[in-house]
Formats: structure tokens, sequence, C-alpha cells
């Protein structure tokens, strides 16, 4: 007799109330379209989560894609590919690829995940200037327990090692291809994993609760560790990205702009980093639509000034400006700047300076405002250029 009235999935469909609630009672909320764009939060959140809890594969893993259009978290940064595996500490793995020409490819290995109340420990962290390619682009890493006669491209995981994450990162969406990767443990190769029987599906949407209700909590509060307790429209020195990511510098802040306002960010363009890029988020911790608005730029989307410096705009009003950050609607959200693959420390020379003014004074405020001007035409094409490359590097 087969078994039903959703002994399985209860426990996720519990999971799924709770979540509601939290998006509901969440302290940003004030407005009907804060709870809608929660609910499309959620949603993105689910998918994940499921993915998530289905890929946990540590002896028979693959790379997933943890964060996209669809399934956003953590102030996602719309220039980067993210994927993951699990892992143990005591397995060898076998990573291949071949690198593209993204901007950047960078591996961390981390010590558990994100909670509401701690980042994970990063026990390694190194960019693709750490390994031996081949002049056709290929790469073989592995990762294990430590050993004799390591040799090159061998990185030894930590103690509590369990996740593998990578990062590829475009500055040029329109030219830059990704790159290939695929992992393999070595001392299952050739096996199959055992077909799940119901406790371990049972298992399997109990954690996709787990999961779910961990990641809406953790990036609740994220907010509160880094950005809350900033002057508001102010951004902070450049300075290294916690979490392990040591070639990456970022700069952050929180805007409130009435309608009539514009907020102008102008930061020097950084020679030294192969990726720069600056990036709008709502309350929710995740980036605005950057398909079919342009919320994100990086260094070589932007325009630079004569002067050598890139002045970025934000507002709800169009201002006619090439290096426009549209706000969608959202009169409050996160600004972040990102530094990436660099060879030097960053000081405050290297960093932001903000201004609010109103839309109306932009003319006198831009040094180069007649040179940075667009019309609409050209506006219509630069979105629908974004969106044909978001789609091309979806599709690989």
């Amino acid at each position: 007799m087969i078994e039903n009235e959703f002994s399985l999935t209860r426990p996720f469909a519990d999971a799924i109330v709770e979540a509601e609630k939290l998006l509901a009672g969440a302290p940003h909320v004030k407005t009907e379209q804060d709870l809608l764009e929660g609910y499309d939060y959620l949603a993105g959140s689910i998918r994940a989560s499921l993915q998530m809890a289905w890929a946990y594969q540590r002896d028979f893993p693959y790379f997933t894609a943890s964060t996209g259009p669809y399934t956003k978290m953590g102030l996602d940064n719309p220039d980067t590919l993210y994927f993951n595996a699990n892992i143990r500490d005591d397995r060898e793995y076998l990573v291949t690829g071949v690198r593209g020409t993204t901007a950047d490819l960078s591996f961390q290995i981390l010590n558990g995940d994100y909670s509401p109340v701690v980042v994970p420990d990063s026990l390694a962290a190194f960019d693709d200037r750490a390994i031996e390619i081949g002049e056709d682009g290929r790469f073989e890493l592995r990762f294990g327990p430590a050993r004799e006669n390591q040799g090159p491209n061998y990185f030894v995981l930590g103690e509590g090692s369990s996740m593998l994450v990578v990062r590829e990162v475009h500055s040029d969406w329109a030219t830059e291809k990704r790159g290939e990767i695929r992992i393999q443990c070595v001392d299952t190769a050739g096996q199959a994993p055992p077909v799940p029987d119901r406790a371990a599906l049972t298992k399997r949407y109990g954690v996709t609760g787990k999961i779910l209700l961990s990641r809406l909590k953790t990036f609740l509060a994220f907010p509160k560790w880094f950005y809350d307790d900033l002057p508001v429209n102010t951004m902070t020195e450049p300075r290294s990205t916690p979490g392990g990511l040591t070639t990456q510098f970022s700069s952050a802040g929180h805007y409130e702009l009435g309608d009539e306002e514009a907020m102008v960010v102008t930061v020097p363009r950084c020679a030294d980093a192969p990726y720069q890029g600056i990036q709008l988020g709502s309350l929710w911790y995740v980036s605005l639509d950057y398909i079919n608005h342009q919320t994100s730029l990086t260094a070589d989307q932007a325009r630079v000034d004569a002067d050598g410096k890139i002045r970025f705009v934000i507002s709800e009003r169009d201002p006619g400006v090439a290096n426009w950050l549209e706000r969608t609607g959202h009169d409050r959200g996160y600004v972040q700047i990102r530094w990436q693959r660099l060879a030097r420390d960053l000081g405050p020379d290297d960093g932001p300076v903000v201004e609010v003014v109103k839309v109306d004074e932009l003319p006198d405020r831009l040094p180069y405002h007649a040179e940075a001007r667009v019309t609409p035409e050209q506006w219509a094409a630069r979105i629908a250029a974004r969106q044909d490359a978001v789609a091309a590097r979806m599709l690989g």
C-alpha cells in the first residue's frame, strides 16, 4: 500500500508557510509593492532551495548555478556566474575546465554555510593566477587531503571543508565568453549513488525547508551586519570584502532618494582592477532587474570621463546620460562597488565620492554632461544589448 497524506512534503510545505510569515513581517515592508517583491523573492528562494537539496551529493558532486536572475540572494552580482559543489574533507576531487575570456575566475573553499548569526569560514580562496593553465585554456585542479608530492594545481582541503564555490566574472558582457568547468570525486569515479528510497526523499524535503528558512533569515539579517549602520546616501572607503575573497575590495552604502533627486557616485577608473563594477539592490538584499533595466554597470560598460573618473547617476527620473542607474521605483536600496583580481590594496583615493543633487541640476554638476548625453533611441539600444547578452550568457 502506498503511503500518501503528503507525509513526504509536509515539512517543506510547513516551511513555505513559515517563510511567508517571515517575509510579511520583514521590517522594511511598508507598501504593497514591497510585499509583492518579497513573494517574487520567495519563489526564487524555493527554486534554489530545492536545487541545493537535490544536488547535495558529496560523493558524486556536480556544479550547480547557486544564484541567477531567478534565484537571487545575498546582493548577487549581475556580472558573476556563481557555481557551487558540495564536498567533504576526506575525499579527493578532480576539477577540470576551460578558461573562458572573462575578467576573473576564482575558487573558494567554505567551512559550513551562511546562517543568520555567522558567515562561514573561508578555508582557501584564490583566482586562476594561482594555477597552471594550458595554452589551449584547459586546466586540471585537485582538491583533497594533505599528501606527499602533491604537485602543481593540488589544493589541500582543510578540516570541515564542505563547499567549493566558483565565481566567473564578466566585465564586458558583449564580448567575453564564459568557460567550462566540471567536478568529479576521484574516490567514487565509475560508481553510482544509491537510488533514493522513501527515507532519503523525506530527508531531502525536510532539508529543503531548512535551507529555505535559513536562506531567508540570513539575508534579512545580512544588511544589519554591513550596511544599515552607515549614514544614508554615503558609501564606505574601499575595503577588503568580508568572507575571504582576498583579491576583492568593495565599497558599500544605502540610499534614500526622492523622485526629483539623484545620487552622483564619482569613482576613479582603476587600472589595477580587471573588474570594477557597481550595482543597485533592493531591501530584500538582491539585485534589481539587471536584464531589462540598467541597474548595474562595469567599467567596460560605463562611460569614463576625460579626467579618468566614472560618474554614475542613481535616480528614478531619466537624466539622459549614459551612466544612469535606474532605481526602478525603489526609493530605498543598496549600492555596492566591487573591484576584483587586484594586485594591490586600495586606499581612500580609489574610492567613491557621493553627492545628492536635484535631477535638474545635473547639467551644471556633471563636468562632462554634454558628452555623456544619450538619446532615447541610444538608450533603447543599450537595453536591447543587455537583454541579448544575458540570454547568451545563460545559454553558455
